[in-house]
């Protein structure tokens, strides 16, 4: 929680800092080295896994159903915003779903792709929608975990958790759904997380 309204304290101090400053250097290619720092980021997070040799030795296919479900219900559940959110297409919607929760990462990279095609105003206008929708996300299954479990089971925090299951909300799911989640938190997190890139780069195009 902590987090994320410190997050969402930057990014108003960023809005506010833009609006009364008219910048003579090129922000998109600042953007553009934080967004390279950030998938470096990702890369050292999974790759300093200790466990993470030992989960893909134990990987079993049902493993593999709880992020292909978290990707699908994900996914579908976004389309369908399209339809009381005319002004963005379908795929747009899609895009800021994709975010699984990682904001930072997918917000970024939104604003960079669709620059190109909608211009810089709408581009950060939905870069600020995925932003926001997807901190909304993360704090809803933090302070939702408990009846997630007591009404959908012991694997839905796991997908309501998105990227964060591996971290962020890891106590909570160890707490609610039992420490014998835990490899399956872990895992499902490091697949979404590596997802986070292609599916957003790829509905961005589209």
């Amino acid at each position: 929680m902590k987090s994320n309204l410190i997050v969402i304290s930057f990014f108003c101090a960023g809005c506010l800092l833009g609006i009364f400053n008219n910048f003579q250097f090129d922000l998109h290619n600042l953007s553009m080295y934080v967004l390279y720092a950030l998938m470096f980021q990702v890369g050292i997070s999974i790759g300093s896994n200790k466990n993470i040799k030992t989960m893909i030795k134990s990987l079993r296919f049902k493993m593999l159903l709880v992020p292909m479900a978290t990707i699908v219900g994900t996914l579908i559940f976004t389309a369908f915003a399209h339809l009381f959110l005319t002004q963005w297409s379908i795929f747009d919607c899609m895009a800021v779903g994709s975010g699984f929760a990682y904001y930072s990462l997918s917000s970024l990279l939104i604003t960079q792709i669709k620059e190109a095609s909608i211009g810089i105003q709408l581009a950060t206008e939905l870069g600020a929608i995925a932003l926001l929708a997807n901190i909304f996300r993360e704090m809803m299954a933090l302070l939702g975990a408990p009846l997630i479990r007591k009404y959908f089971g012991k694997l839905a925090p796991i997908s309501a958790a998105g990227v964060n299951s591996m971290d962020v909300l890891l106590p909570s799911i160890t707490i609610y759904s039992g420490k014998e989640m835990i490899p399956i938190a872990i895992f499902h997190g490091i697949l979404i997380d590596i997802s986070v890139p292609f599916f957003v780069s790829l509905f961005c195009n589209l």
